[in-house]
């Protein structure tokens, strides 16, 4: 058994953070933006593009996000691509955000009155300008506090990487505690880590529906 003083775990626990902070990042920054393009597809007047973006948000919805890492990691080599343990992680995460934005966005749209779409007609939009001059910009507006309901949850599951080898906060502490044998402290601090993390983000979701509610 190692030795490490309380303040070794905590400033190795904290190092290892930035790795967890780092992913939440890249994942929500990615599953935006992908969460936009099949938030066009759902609302798309095509059939074929609603089709496929309720297939893709039913699938990623519907199945576990551990197994979605699983095929990432270890799917995608075996079919030739070689993939990293960050990349997988990214990828992963990436998808499964850009489902639930998606949908949470698409609620978004459906929540604004026929008028909004008529108005923008009437002053000669085409369904592109409508989008992004009026549609879009109140969507996001009023689902501003689920995304970042749904932020807490991502920081959350970055945990579930570690599965695949990456290096964060949860596969950190287990790595500290297989050393140490001081699980109360480990992951005590890693409770305490992810509640710094989510908490002030929780709050802040509160406050913008109790805005919302007051308008």
């Amino acid at each position: 058994m190692i030795e490490f003083t309380f303040w070794d775990i905590a400033r190795n626990l904290i190092f290892a953070t930035r790795w967890t902070v780092l992913l939440s990042i890249a994942a929500f920054a990615g599953g935006g933006i992908v969460g936009v393009a099949i938030l066009l597809l759902r609302i798309s007047k095509a059939k074929w593009a609603r089709r496929f973006a309720s297939g893709y948000i039913a699938l990623f919805q519907g199945t576990p996000l551990l197994m979605q890492l699983f095929l990432m990691f270890f799917g995608l080599p075996m079919l030739g691509f070689r993939i990293e343990p960050w990349t997988a992680a990214v990828l992963g995460l990436t998808f499964f955000a850009s489902a639930y934005l998606a949908e949470i966005w698409r609620s978004g749209v459906d929540a604004l009155p026929r008028g909004q779409w008529d108005a923008g007609a009437s002053l000669g939009l085409h369904y592109l300008q409508e989008l992004r001059l009026i549609i879009l910009p109140q969507a996001f507006a009023i689902t501003r506090a689920p995304v970042v309901g749904f932020l807490v949850q991502l920081i959350k599951a970055t945990a579930l990487t570690s599965i695949i080898g990456f290096e964060e906060l949860l596969r950190t502490s287990n790595a500290i505690n297989n050393a140490t044998f001081e699980p109360f402290t480990v992951y005590g601090l890693v409770a305490l880590i992810f509640f710094v993390l989510c908490y002030p983000l929780t709050q802040y979701a509160r406050s913008l529906e109790a805005r919302a509610a007051a308008h």
